[in-house]
């Protein structure tokens, strides 16, 4: 299996009648040095500007991203260059980010190479403290500013402290 950390920035709280604006992914190694960033045009006439104002880039600006056929398309095969074995989606919240990405590669490419699954970065940090109201978003060294391979990095490297520091079961062969 191979882990493989996403975040998403979007311009609405739902795909299809919003669109996501970006996303990056990290596959979880000791390096932390593969990663995907993807730009999408949107999908739709709907954004609310406070929202997409989060990810740093003007309306204008998304109008002239790439498409996101092409670009489900691509990370669909850079996820399959660098797999071993099953792809595993983890992310900081999920339920967010997991709805982007699914919605997208079924909506776009009819299928998604992650399956119909993903992880929780807070979940399995408070299972490993055993604490259900425990926080860890202290543990990233990379600076959460809304680039998605950024706060992905971040959050990788959350998954590392998790694997080396709390004896997280995770293979990254």
């Amino acid at each position: 299996m191979s882990y493989f950390v996403v975040d998403v920035e979007a311009d609405g709280p739902i795909p299809g009648d919003f669109s996501m604006v970006s996303f990056g992914a990290v596959l979880v190694d000791e390096n932390l040095n593969r990663t995907f960033y993807g730009k999408i045009k949107p999908i739709s006439e709907q954004y609310i500007p406070e929202v997409l104002s989060i990810s740093g880039f003007s309306r204008e600006e998304t109008l002239k991203f790439d498409d996101p056929f092409e670009t489900m398309l691509k990370f669909e095969e850079w996820i399959a260059k660098n797999s071993k074995g099953k792809p595993i989606f983890i992310s900081d919240n999920n339920g967010f980010d997991w709805m982007f990405i699914c919605w997208y590669f079924h909506h776009f490419l009819k299928r998604n190479p992650f399956g119909y699954s993903s992880r929780r970065i807070s979940d399995l940090y408070c299972g490993i403290v055993k604490d259900t109201f425990a926080q860890w978003k202290h543990l990233r060294k990379t600076e959460h500013t809304h680039n998605p391979v950024d706060d992905a990095r971040g959050n990788a490297e959350v998954l590392l402290y998790m694997k080396n520091e709390l004896e997280l079961k995770i293979d990254l062969r």
